[in-house]
């Protein structure tokens, strides 16, 4: 065991929230650790619907300040990291059994001007048997309507968050949970104990942050030894991908026969992303999947709008995350807040900030609230910085991307458009860290299928905190979806090799 390190902020949660609060601590010049018992954003925060959205549907439960921030959200973050979050449209076809039309254009109206939008358009009314949105639905939806959001790379969305963080300062600890946490002399002690290495580390940190997310609790009272009046409420949500079965770009927003919306959204090229679900939970977060009945609500939300009927066999993956919601008290699981909520206890003069709730579009300013709620503890704490801060890639010309794909074709005449797209969409302007050198396809080494080489594997491992195969497949990509089995074992057995090295 090392010897006990002084540090300022310590944070329990690898996920959206904590590493947007160990970014923001860092950049004030605070000393901060960040532990994570698994890998970065391997819970909720990689699980989403890969959406940076203001929330229609939270108007429908008059959660107006929440949506008009996270609509304001939109467009900071829009700013910060255009290399992975990015302007959609979406779809709305009108179904006359649903929400009345005049509710919808309501809706969609203070939408368009709650959170002060200047860089996306605003919606538009769809005639759907003459634009070309409407050709993929059945014909009895003759009308619908055309609105923006933008979509996000969750998991690297985290990750990019924890490299700020390290940049500046930060320790990050990943698959090294806290094992204890107690109270001493006005600080935390906080053990950390690394699940490969079985390494532990001693810090005593002058504040406590639980951003564990589903695990919220279980730190607060298993790791920490504390309690809250405040809880949250789990919800699973999933979601389904399969090929993709319509002509261009566009989303669709369906709503199903329960009123919940659907959104059915292109991913990873040729593929569409649907969901999602909301079901209350009670098991353990880890052990969440997509069930069967699931799968089955899904697809019948899809088959009762579109003239392609898809079925089980057209399912190419599923995956499950659990929503640590913030516990209102309200029955229905999609009437559940999606607002954070701060429980600040300085039992001891030792203070421990607890998260409970949240969404990945808010995270910047959850993360700058958080610091507020603490800022007192630490007299010479610098100021506000994270709203006009680039993430990590992020730093393009006007935050351009158009304008950025440009340049790479310029700098890489060589590579191939579909892996300079790529690059750029996951990567940004440190697109240069992973080709170094090259100047030929040979150059990035061993290529293992799709878009996936040897150069940008080494570079997740020795900047990115990549640990196993998955982490990169998975997590820091999604090359998982466009390898053979061959291909993904080939990779793993060569993975090995590399974490032997890094080790």
């Amino acid at each position: 065991m090392t010897a006990i390190q002084d540090v300022d902020l310590f944070v329990i949660g690898g996920g959206i929230n904590g590493a947007g609060i160990a970014r923001d601590a860092a950049g004030r010049g605070l000393s901060v650790v960040l532990c994570e018992k698994d890998d970065l954003a391997e819970g909720t925060s990689s699980r989403s619907g890969k959406l940076v959205h203001g929330g229609l549907r939270y108007l429908e439960y008059y959660e107006f300040r929440l949506v008009r921030e996270a609509l304001i959200e939109r467009e900071v973050l829009m700013n910060a990291a255009p290399h992975i979050i990015w302007p959609l449209r979406f779809v709305l076809p009108h179904s006359p059994q649903d929400r009345p039309a005049w509710l919808v254009r309501l809706g969609l109206f203070l939408y368009d001007h709650l959170g002060g939008r200047q860089k996306l358009p605003g919606t538009r009314m769809l005639n759907l048997r003459r634009d070309p949105e409407g050709a993929p639905l059945l014909d009895q939806y003759t009308r619908g309507f055309e609105y923006s959001d933008c979509w996000v790379d969750d998991a690297r969305l985290v990750v990019l968050n924890a490299v700020d963080a390290a940049e500046r300062g930060a320790t990050v600890l990943t698959r090294s949970p806290a094992v204890s946490a107690r109270r001493e002399n006005g600080q935390w002690i906080v053990t950390t104990q690394n699940t490969i290495t079985g390494e532990k580390r001693d810090y005593r940190a002058k504040v406590l942050v639980n951003a564990a997310g589903p695990w919220v609790t279980d730190v607060l009272t298993r790791v920490a030894g504390s309690n809250s009046t405040r809880n949250v409420r789990l919800v699973k949500g999933s979601h389904i991908i399969t090929k993709k079965f319509w002509d261009g770009p566009n989303c669709y927003l369906v709503q199903n026969h329960d009123k919940r919306v659907i959104f059915i959204n292109p991913y990873e090229g040729d593929k569409a992303l649907i969901g999602t679900t909301d079901i209350s939970y009670e098991g353990r977060a880890e052990d969440v999947t997509c069930d069967d009945g699931e799968v089955e609500y899904l697809l019948n939300a899809v088959n009762r709008y579109f003239k392609e009927k898809l079925t089980k066999d057209d399912v190419i993956e599923t995956f499950s995350g659990v929503r640590p919601l913030f516990d209102d008290g309200k029955g229905n699981p999609s009437a559940v807040t999606r607002d954070y909520v701060f429980d600040l206890d300085t039992t001891g003069g030792a203070p421990l900030l607890n998260i409970f709730g949240g969404k990945i579009t808010t995270f910047r300013e959850l993360a700058e609230r958080g610091m507020h709620q603490i800022a007192k503890f630490f007299p010479n704490i610098k100021g506000d910085w994270t709203a006009n801060a680039t993430l990590p890639g992020g730093d393009m010309k006007d935050a351009d991307y158009d304008q950025f794909r440009q340049k790479l074709k310029v700098d890489y005449p060589w590579m191939p458009r579909a892996l300079r797209e790529y690059y750029g969409r996951r990567y940004g302007t440190r697109t240069a860290m992973i080709v170094g050198s090259a100047t030929s396809l040979d150059g990035l080494g061993r290529h293992f299928g799709g878009t996936l080489f040897e150069a940008e594997a080494r570079y997740l491992v020795a900047h990115e905190w990549a640990l196993t195969a998955e982490d990169i497949t998975w997590r820091r990509t999604k090359h998982r979806l466009d390898l053979s089995e061959a291909e993904e074992a080939a990779f793993a057995e060569w993975f090995t090799t590399v974490a032997v090295e890094a080790a």
